[in-house]
């Protein structure tokens, strides 16, 4: 097929656009998308220090690269890169993670569960069973990307979640029945640093695309341990449902947008743990899923 728009060699098709695209107008849709969310959201200002969370995958290796694209030449906004190391056999290899940014000369740092709270996953799961691994990991994984990402003045941690994965996050809370997490408004709190998605209106399949086109060396294998979690159940569906009517994701992620309003919600928002000092809920679930892997 050619290009709807020059009529070169399309190498995609949008099927919630209608439209074939080249290599080149790809980039500029691409592109275009994630500036969209950035300005829209306001998430990179002068003087922001800007750390990806690279795990050495795709997504994230996508967004290291968009962003090194989007602020190299900018003196005014410095980008780095912090890599955990979950401990994971057969999985994570930091090594992938650090040459990619080397190549791009994007500053890069790392950091262990091993290190930091004495134990890994794989420990983890060979106490706890792998039901609730996605959910330990994400809570200890976010713990301490949020404490490195302070020790290095970052300001702003850029993620690489796309459509996939933010239509996914709504549909499962909302099959959860988790009203908090829906309607949780998205501001700012003492200690937490911020969280930027500037992928957040890209597909996945061309996040991959983008990928393939500009980095070299990143990570394809996926988590061993993810195959018992509610998301793979979610993606299935949401995959079914989407091939029949193309822009469902998008519906769903603008939905959570606007369930998310500051305005819509009231609550107490976030406290300071008494432990460990962290910003967190009601509850520190960090100190509270070490408590659980610890007396197993």
């Amino acid at each position: 097929m050619k290009c709807s728009k020059c009529r070169r060699d399309a190498i995609l098709f949008q099927r919630y656009s209608g439209l074939h695209l080249c290599e080149q107008h790809f980039n500029r849709d691409f592109e275009a998308k994630a500036k969209r969310a950035i300005r829209e959201h306001r998430w990179i200002r002068p003087g922001d220090t800007v750390a990806v969370a690279l795990s050495g995958g795709k997504d994230s290796s996508a967004v290291l690269f968009f962003l090194h694209r989007l602020l190299g030449e900018r003196r005014d906004v410095r980008l780095m890169a912090i890599t955990v190391d979950e401990g994971i056999s057969g999985y994570r290899d930091p090594g992938q993670a650090r040459a990619i940014a080397e190549n791009m000369g994007v500053p890069w740092v790392t950091a262990t569960f091993r290190d930091e709270y004495g134990i890994t996953l794989d420990e983890i799961v060979g106490r706890k069973g792998t039901g609730l691994s996605c959910s330990y990991c994400g809570v200890l994984r976010r713990a301490l990307m949020n404490r490195i990402a302070r020790e290095h003045g970052v300001t702003k941690f850029a993620y690489g979640f796309n459509l996939d994965d933010e239509a996914q996050s709504v549909l499962m809370n909302a099959l959860r029945g988790d009203a908090d997490r829906l309607t949780r408004p998205m501001r700012e709190a003492e200690g937490m640093v911020p969280r930027i998605k500037p992928f957040m209106y890209v597909p996945e399949r061309e996040v991959a695309l983008y990928a393939f086109l500009h980095v070299e060396g990143f990570d394809l294998a996926g988590c061993p341990y993810a195959g018992d979690a509610l998301r793979g159940d979610v993606r299935g569906i949401l995959d079914d449902y989407t091939y029949r009517h193309p822009a469902t994701k998008y519906s769903l992620v603008n939905l959570g947008e606007a369930l998310r309003e500051p305005e819509r919600v009231t609550g107490e928002g976030l406290r300071v743990c008494e432990r460990c000092g962290e910003p967190c809920g009601r509850i520190c679930r960090t100190c509270q899923v070490l408590d659980e892997v610890r007396r197993s």
